[in-house]
């Protein structure tokens, strides 16, 4: 932390931010497809039918996640952008990779 500039402190956060919620909206929805599958083998098997109550619950629960992540992750996205709009400090490390961060997420 060379800079104590709360520009350069903010893009940090903010970066970090959006690349923590593109995470978690992957796992979310590899999640939702994982359980999706194993809901249907349950069934495919005839499985107890508590248990398949119980994995369609959780398979609902992450399915109900993605929204509010995807959410979360465009205003993340706006805030970042908002950021990255002031040209000022394009030569810094934390400017190159929050821009590098914002390349990688597509909302």
């Amino acid at each position: 932390m060379a800079n104590n500039n709360p520009d350069l402190k903010q893009l940090r956060i903010k970066s970090g931010v959006v690349k923590r919620l593109n995470k978690e909206l992957e796992m979310y929805e590899k999640e939702v497809v994982d359980g999706e599958a194993k809901l249907q083998q349950m069934k495919d098997e005839n499985k107890d039918s508590y248990d398949i109550k119980k994995m369609g619950e959780v398979v609902a629960e992450s399915q109900a996640m993605v929204p509010d992540t995807k959410r979360r992750l465009n205003n993340a996205v706006k805030d970042l952008d908002s950021l990255l709009e002031k040209k000022e400090h394009e030569d810094s490390s934390e400017y190159k990779a929050a821009k590098e961060i914002r390349d990688l997420v597509n909302v």
